[in-house]
């Protein structure tokens, strides 16, 4: 089942480990350096099992401002937040910022927990319980309960058990279908067991022996071993802190901040589209292409903000942003994520991933930057099933001749399975997405197969203009003057597709307009049976092409070449090589002669041919090499014999 999971939230030194010390008897701080220093420095980790039956996992992130990254990366996993505020301190900077990081990732439960309660006064911690409520007001946490705790004495723990349960109990708890993932907050190896990874379930599930893909880098891996908090396990589930055992994959292969996660299911970009929030404590402007440092599930990435509209966002603004990162990451839509800045270092705001693997977005014009704008607008529609049929557009038409796959789309959308399928069903009955290849489920928008199709009928038609006596261009020209150039299958589903609705024919290699015809005008029918006869009649000597070009030079060349090559497609000439045709009935009689001698002879030499030929080499040779090719004959060393014995 599900679990929910708990993070710590708060000042250094407002008694976040003591307290979950004090609530599950765990230690969650297991470096020397936190322990000698009595502050926490990594993610630290614990459990309590609730009255209402159900596993709680708790997280313990830093609070000094040295380790905010830290807290950022355990901050992506969780649920609800207990949120500590020391007795005796009240709120301080880092309560302030953790809760602006909070408030940025998503979090939308928890509770608000004063600790140190034994070393105050009552008056002062009414006080102090005042200025928090205050502080809190407007927020996810405003009607949150305030418990005030001793974890040095016990007094309160006992409440804040109870307030956990009856929010752990309040829960619908549903079953989570879709890929599996977990952003890695550790990497180690055990002697004898191996590289180990940990991290929160962020969704789906996974079983031993199953497949991980490791992102950015889609490095694979196999699960030897399970464990959810220490225990052996066969299958880990969406809201569990895991420990996962590998094998076939080195511990230097993994980094933290990589997404472990079913085998196809993400993309890796060094591009992002996000709604970005501008924090209200901000000093001053965010301009364009400032640099920061992007955190997202587990990982810090160096990148620039592109403003999409704006040149600088204001304090408390909204802006739409292209992130251009550093190195590539792999999320999903939906994803939530933190900037901070690159020096020094403070948070300067977050917000939503909208697209994870954009084209580079242009903002020079004020087109370019209306077309953002309605890009933007159409990742943020409220109406859902719209907006997916929206998006799945926009991303084939950004895709272009590439198009897209149902599983490259799937990563796009973060939609899965059967989700997916029925969402594509309105657009596809619809003929607006096109299903080009059937095996790999490759689909291209409507648009671009009209945008090429337009085009192959515009140059069909100007074309038949040009060549009024060309029976039609050949295929693979066609395919060569397309812009953008495009692979074989979708150039054979464009011209399937043009041959179906009955725009064109395609006849062998070549391919014509279906309203084109030949029509020889006066000239051209009397040249056609002018050069017929002359073939007919030069039998088996028959002219060279430029004899045949100069006996007609009052007409074009082009012309001339057009009228032979009706003449070659209607059958009534053959031709051998580039500059020798024979009449088609002449061929075929001295085929005929041919076979009959084979048949007799059983062989035949190149001087025997010419013997019975009466040839010279210039036709004997020519014609040897094109009864060879029809496989009418097969030349073993300086012999011909029949091809037929052979079969």
């Amino acid at each position: 089942m599900r679990e929910i999971i708990l993070g710590t939230a708060g000042h250094v030194d407002h008694g976040k480990t003591s307290l979950i010390r004090a609530l599950t008897g765990i230690e969650t701080d297991r470096l020397q350096e936190e322990k000698k220093r009595g502050i926490t420095i990594e993610l630290g980790f614990a459990y309590i099992d609730l009255a209402c039956g159900h596993r709680l996992g708790i997280v313990d992130v830093p609070g000094h401002e040295k380790f905010v990254r830290n807290m950022v990366a355990g901050a992506a996993g969780m649920d609800m937040v207990a949120f500590i505020v020391a007795a005796d301190e009240g709120i301080m900077p880092q309560t302030r910022e953790h809760f602006d990081i909070c408030k940025l990732l998503g979090v939308k439960d928890g509770l608000i927990i004063l600790t140190k309660k034994d070393m105050v006064e009552e008056e002062w911690l009414e006080m102090v319980e005042e200025e928090v409520r205050e502080f809190f007001t407007d927020s996810f946490l405003a009607e949150a309960p305030i418990l005030a705790v001793s974890s040095t004495t016990g007094e309160g723990i006992d409440a804040v058990k109870e307030v956990l349960d009856t929010k752990v109990r309040a829960i619908k708890f549903q079953e989570e279908f879709g890929p599996f993932r977990l952003a890695v907050d550790r990497v180690f190896s055990i002697k004898g067991f191996g590289t180990v990874i940990t991290g929160s379930s962020l969704s789906g599930r996974i079983a031993v022996g199953d497949e991980l893909m490791f992102y950015p880098d889609a490095i694979t891996a196999k699960i030897r071993g399970i464990q959810v908090h220490g225990k052996e396990q066969d299958i880990v589930e969406a809201g569990h802190r895991t420990a996962i055992n590998l094998q076939g994959i080195e511990k230097e292969q993994i980094h933290r901040g990589d997404l472990a996660a079913t085998p196809g299911t993400m993309q890796s970009s060094t591009l992002l589209d996000a709604d970005f929030h501008y924090l209200v404590n901000n000093a001053k402007k965010l301009k364009n292409r400032t640099q920061v440092r992007l955190h997202v599930g587990t990982r810090e990435i160096l990148a620039r903000v592109v403003l999409m509209e704006k040149d600088t966002v204001e304090p408390d603004q909204d802006a739409d942003i292209q992130l251009i990162l550093q190195e590539p990451v792999a999320v999903w839509p939906g994803d939530r994520f933190v900037l901070r800045s690159y020096s020094p270092v403070t948070t300067l705001g977050g917000g939503v991933i909208l697209n994870n693997a954009p084209p580079k977005r242009k903002r020079a014009t004020e087109q370019d930057k209306q077309r953002n704008q309605a890009i933007f607008s159409i990742y943020k529609a409220e109406n859902q099933g719209e907006s997916l049929i929206a998006k799945m557009l926009l991303f084939l038409e950004e895709s272009g001749v590439q198009g897209i796959t149902t599983e490259q789309l799937a990563t796009r959308l973060g939609l899965f399975g059967k989700k997916l399928k029925k969402q594509l069903q309105r657009p596809i009955s619809a003929k607006k997405v096109l299903v080009v290849e059937s095996e790999s489920q490759r689909l291209v928008a409507a648009e671009v197969i009209e945008r090429l199709s337009q085009f192959v009928l515009n140059l069909l038609e100007q074309y038949h203009q040009d060549n009024p006596l060309k029976t039609g261009l050949a295929r693979e020209e066609i395919r060569s003057r397309l812009r953008p150039p495009i692979d074989q299958k979708l150039f054979q589903y464009l011209m399937n597709s043009l041959a179906k609705q009955g725009a064109v024919v395609q006849e062998e290699a070549e391919v014509r307009l279906s309203s084109h015809e030949v029509r020889l005008q006066v000239d051209e029918q009397k040249m056609q049976a002018e050069i017929g006869k002359m073939y007919k009649e030069a039998g088996l000597r028959p002219p060279n092409l430029k004899d045949v070009l100069a006996q007609f030079s009052e007409f074009p060349e082009k012309q001339i070449r057009q009228v032979i090559d009706l003449l070659l497609q209607g059958g009534i000439l053959v031709k051998i090589n580039e500059a020798l045709f024979f009449h088609a009935q002449e061929l075929q009689q001295l085929a005929e002669r041919l076979q009959d001698y084979l048949s007799k002879h059983e062989e035949i030499d190149a001087p025997g041919f010419k013997e019975l030929t009466g040839l010279t080499r210039k036709f004997s040779i020519p014609l040897l090499e094109y009864f060879d090719k029809i496989k009418l004959t097969l030349r073993i060393g300086d012999k011909r014999i029949l091809r037929k014995k052979t079969e």
